[in-house]
Formats: C-alpha cells, sequence, structure tokens
C-alpha cells in the first residue's frame, strides 16, 4: 500500500521538473544539452566514487568489510555517507561462482546518496521485467558473459531496501591504494550489470 501512494506525487514531481526544464530552455538560460551534461556528470562520476570509495575501503580493511556486509547503512555511516533511500542497506559480495545483479521490478528505487542518479537504463521497462525473467540473457547483452557454473543472484530493490554489490577484487592488486582501488570500480559494478574489472597501465 505504501507504494501506491508514492506514484502520484512522483508523476506530479517529474511533470513539475519538465515543465521547469521546458521553461529555462525557452528563456535560454538552460540547454537540454546542458542538463543532459550535468545528469550524466552525476550518473557516472559524482555518485558512483562514493560507493567505489565504500567497496576500496572493504577490499583493503577485511573487519570494515565484514560490518559492511553485516549491515551496510552501519558501515556506510562510519564514512559519513548515508541518508534517504538508504532505510536498509544489503551489500551482496561476488565471487568467482557469484555474479549478484540489482533491479527495481516496481518503479527505480536505487541507493542515490551511494551511487548518484540511477541510469536511464535502469529505469526503462525492458531491463526491469527481462532482468528477472532472464537474467543471463541480459548480462550478456551488456557484456558480461559468465561459464555455467557461475550462478546469477537477482536482488529485487524495494522502498526500504536497497542493494549494493560489491566486486571481486581482481588479482595483481596488492600494491594499489585505496585510492587506485576505489578508481577501478565503475557504477556498473556496483549494480552487478558489469563483472571483469580492467587495470590501468
Amino acid at each position: 500500500m505504501a507504494h501506491n501512494h508514492t506514484y502520484p506525487k512522483k508523476a506530479w514531481q517529474a511533470t513539475r521538473t519538465e515543465a521547469i526544464e521546458s521553461l529555462l530552455n525557452e528563456i535560454g538560460v538552460l540547454s537540454s544539452d546542458d542538463v543532459d551534461r550535468v545528469v550524466k556528470h552525476y550518473e557516472e562520476n559524482v555518485g558512483p566514487k562514493t560507493g567505489a570509495s565504500v567497496i576500496a575501503r572493504a577490499w583493503v580493511d577485511p573487519d570494515f568489510k565484514k560490518r559492511l556486509l553485516a549491515d551496510g547503512l552501519s558501515a556506510c555511516a562510519e564514512l559519513g555517507i548515508g541518508g534517504p533511500e538508504t532505510e536498509l542497506l544489503h551489500v551482496v559480495e561476488n565471487t568467482p561462482k557469484v555474479q549478484n545483479v540489482v533491479v527495481c521490478t516496481l518503479c527505480s528505487c536505487y541507493p542515490w546518496p551511494i551511487l548518484g542518479l540511477p541510469p536511464v537504463w535502469y529505469k526503462s521497462s525492458a531491463y526491469r521485467s527481462r532482468l528477472v525473467r532472464e537474467p543471463r540473457k541480459v548480462l550478456s547483452e551488456l557484456g558480461v558473459e559468465l561459464d555455467d557454473d557461475v550462478e546469477v543472484r537477482v536482488w529485487d530493490s524495494v522502498s526500504e531496501i536497497r542493494y549494493l554489490v560489491m566486486p571481486e577484487r581482481p588479482q595483481g592488486t596488492e600494491h594499489l591504494s585505496e585510492t587506485e582501488l576505489a578508481a577501478l570500480i565503475s557504477r556498473d559494478h556496483m549494480i552487478g550489470v558489469a563483472r571483469e574489472i580492467k587495470l590501468t597501465s
């Protein structure tokens, strides 16, 4: 029932946002390209860097990793990270035999204080409906090829629970600092639609 009360408000907010953007565009204050650049910046850079810093800390600090997997919200609070949309944060860990991937089948629930704005494709009906039915196919279309013995676990976010995927730390990174490790982790790794982490030269 709680979900039903939020849809009209979200629809109204979206309409108001579009109207404001249209007005600013009309009077020459802001163009659609300007909006797209800002949204892309927050989708791909600013927000995901926060999540990447959490994962990198877990990679270098085993005790923090245990706390993060046990209670994601409390562990993130240790780093000053949290707020709305993270009422209950579950962190799920990838392993050589498990690939976790996150979706919100009802709308677009997403841990935005940790990952920034959700990408457009995450909110699309195609992704939301197909991932739960054919996760391997969807991941393959997104460039993630999995061996047959790798289990795919799909986590469905709701208004009270958000999920964050902890990718595997790649081999050969023992010499890297926490900051350097964080730079390797993308938003898509933390949603679960990317698996391989490429090392920069």
